[in-house]
């Protein structure tokens, strides 16, 4: 049996589901390769038969794993003595989900009424596994000497199961909304539990209201509620519930950003009100209609701009107290086909888990693997260290202020937002942005005479006068391209609003291109779930010539060998090798040469056909002497057409994350976004542009 660690829980609601998410990250992040086991499932109410865990490490991490035993025949075992083919059902199970796998985490079972033997079945998988143990603990609504007690007779009792593989605990939930303990608190708190039973603390996860909202999805399943049409985003999140049962003008205040209005059916003038926030920008969560009452189709046909915008409308028979009380009991779980929410909680409970300190504690000798995850979190920590001001001419989009203000909170850059200050801190009030004190706030409108004489300098050769000149400069993308040339920035990202040619153009006539490139060009990064391969150029040129496409091959070969892709280079075109002739061929084989020529270390092959590179079972019969097919790790596309093709239809085919587009060529970093980047995209592409300021940057 390969090394394993056992999350078990010290007592109630400690979070044991997203504890293991985040504990497989973590480890994923410090290079290894993770397997994942619930041996016993321990469904929840709205999980349809299908336990949370395994489906969401299935979607999100493509890991597979057997059907779990059920509790009930878990429970059976015990209870008739048959724990011997209990365990050996176990270990069966587990085998299967170790394969390959350098450390297998096991999720245990929560504590919970009618499950008797909950503690028993825990402690036999620990014994029969020979697993580590990490207890995980939250307070909830326990005092501190009622959590201590119960972390204690935890502790205590692993021990006596595995005293030598305790390996330590976690603290989740810290912080809770009826609590006013911080991470400061909870420092003194985990030394005290150190000193006193000698544990390592591997994690301190605090609290956050954000990782709790649900989906008006959710509202409205748990309500049992009825749809007003059907043109309403039920994916929208909740983050307030308001209950308006007051006149207009003191229910104004409550009409903020991601709120879920609950109002009796037949309150025309507050939900006129709301949908009329809705169309000034406000992103209402939705609105529930009580007492089974509904406006007239008269009355609806005014609010039908906000409707077809989106907003969702629920129906409900009962009464708004009723309906209030109801809502309190919606349940925090995150429910099994909420990805995103998924993904963000994994996402956050893995930034408080101490991985390399796990792995180091188990002694697994890793392989040299750059996972997804492991290639994100290097991409953060490296922009963390460079410190590097990247300005966001698109400040006014809320993604783009969401974003620089993850980067200001997370130190992964210190992003500059240029625009109108005023229109700035409207935009974010309205989407209840909060932006930080000391995030820097330029006004595009000032210092413009400055920058005037600089642009009429720069482009004197093209004869631009001091009026054009101004002009140009009102557009905030090429003051900030201005601004970087200058060095008063590190890095530039764009794209959320504007076009890709709107972004490009002003690099190449105030950055131009570095001296070793013969073109911009663009990679994309896209995260599989084993590992991360380069694509380009997806992004910018449309027909590159052969002497254009082999530059693009040197390119984003240098682009992965600094992110730490080894490079190995593959040609693509709807022929591999001599199987195929024509004008399209031959570009492709001309590249491949020019490419080899330039830099003979580099191993590049083509023509490629897709398959042939990715796929080894294909590269055997189409390429069996080449260095690069089947294993190819930088895929290079003849023509615009067929790379944006491709990267869209594996990203949303295959669910696969892509970062970027990346550009590559300039002499200073300048990226697009897509216009339909989420936020996510955005600060992930903020990173990138913060390491390709550093020159000297090299991933481990």
């Amino acid at each position: 049996m390969k090394k394993s660690i056992f999350l078990a829980p010290s007592g109630k609601n400690v979070g044991l589901t997203s504890t293991s998410l985040g504990l497989v990250h973590a480890l994923d992040q410090a290079g290894l390769k993770v397997g994942f086991a619930k041996p016993v499932a321990q469904y929840n109410d709205d999980s349809n038969g299908c336990d949370p865990s395994i489906s969401f490490l299935k979607t999100i991490y493509n890991i597979e794993t057997p059907k779990p035993i059920s509790l009930a025949d878990a429970q059976e075992a015990i209870a008739q003595g048959d724990i011997d083919h209990l365990m050996e059902r176990v270990v069966d199970l587990c085998r299967k989900c170790a394969q390959e796998a350098d450390v297998l985490v096991v999720e245990g079972l929560v504590i919970k009424d009618n499950s008797p033997f909950v503690a028993r079945i825990n402690s036999e998988i620990i014994t029969t596994l020979d697993s580590h143990i990490v207890l995980v603990a939250a307070q909830n609504d326990l005092s501190f000497s009622e959590f201590n007690r119960h972390l204690t007779m935890t502790s205590n009792y692993y021990s006596r199961v595995k005293r030598s593989n305790l390996l330590g605990f976690i603290l989740n939930k810290i912080g809770t909304a009826d609590k006013n303990y911080s991470l400061e608190n909870f420092e003194e708190i985990t030394e005290k539990i150190v000193n006193a039973q000698s544990l390592y603390c591997l994690g301190r996860i605090p609290w956050q209201e954000g990782l709790i909202e649900p989906r008006v999805l959710d509202v409205q399943r748990h309500l049992g509620a009825s749809l007003l049409h059907e043109d309403g985003d039920l994916n929208r999140r909740v983050h307030n519930i308001t209950i308006c049962a007051c006149s207009v003008a003191n229910a104004i205040h409550s009409l903020v950003a991601h709120t879920l209005v609950v109002v009796p059916g037949d309150r025309d003038d507050i939900i006129l009100s709301v949908c009329m926030a809705a169309l000034n920008g406000v992103p209402i969560a939705g609105l529930v209609l009580t007492v089974g009452l509904t406006p007239s189709p008269e009355f609806m046909a005014l609010c039908q701009t906000a409707l077809s915008a989106g907003l969702p409308v629920l129906c409900v028979t009962e009464n708004t107290i009723e309906t209030a009380k109801k809502l309190e009991e919606l349940s925090k779980d995150v429910p099994a086909d909420d990805i995103p929410r998924a993904e963000k909680v994994t996402n956050f409970v893995a930034e408080h888990i101490n991985g390399e300190w796990v792995a180091e504690q188990l002694r697994i000798d890793r392989q040299k693997r750059l996972s997804p995850a492991s290639f994100r979190y290097q991409l953060v920590e490296r922009a963390r260290q460079r410190k590097c001001r990247i300005i966001l001419p698109e400040s006014s989009d809320p993604r783009t202020l969401r974003a620089a203000v993850i980067c200001h909170e997370k130190a992964i850059a210190r992003c500059v937002l240029l625009g109108d200050p005023q229109e700035i801190r409207d935009v974010a009030e309205k989407n209840s942005i909060v932006l930080p004190n000391d995030i820097e706030i330029l006004d595009k409108n000032q210092s413009l005479d400055r920058y005037i004489d600089i642009l009429v300098e720069k482009r004197k050769h093209k004869n631009l006068g001091r009026r054009l000149a101004a002009s140009q400069l009102e557009d905030p993308v090429v003051l900030a391209t201005l601004m970087l040339a200058l060095d008063e920035v590190d890095g530039l990202v764009s794209g959320a609003v504007n076009t890709t040619a709107n972004t490009i153009r002003p690099a190449l006539q105030l950055i131009k291109t570095s001296e070793e490139a013969k073109l911009v060009s663009s990679v994309f990064f896209m995260c599989l779930p084993d590992q991360v391969l380069v694509y380009g150029d997806c992004a910018v040129n449309t027909n590159p010539s052969a002497e254009e496409l082999a530059d693009i091959a040197v390119q984003s070969s240098d682009s992965a060998k600094a992110f730490g892709i080894e490079p190995r280079v593959a040609m693509i075109s709807y022929s591999t090798g001599v199987s195929g002739s024509g004008a399209d061929v031959e570009k492709v084989c001309e590249a491949t040469r020019l490419a080899k020529e330039r830099c003979p270390d580099l191993i590049i092959d083509g023509p490629l056909q897709y398959d042939a590179a990715f796929d080894s079972n294909v590269a055997q019969k189409k390429a069996p002497s080449s260095q690069v097919a089947g294993k190819a790790t930088v895929f290079v596309f003849p023509d615009l057409n067929t790379g944006n093709t491709t990267y869209k239809a594996v990203q949303r085919s295959a669910n696969v994350v892509s970062i970027g587009p990346m550009l590559q060529g300039l002499r200073k970093p300048v990226n697009d976004l897509s216009r339909g980047a989420l936020v996510e995209d955005i600060v992930y592409t903020i990173a990138l542009t913060a390491v390709q300021a550093n020159s000297n940057f090299e991933f481990k």
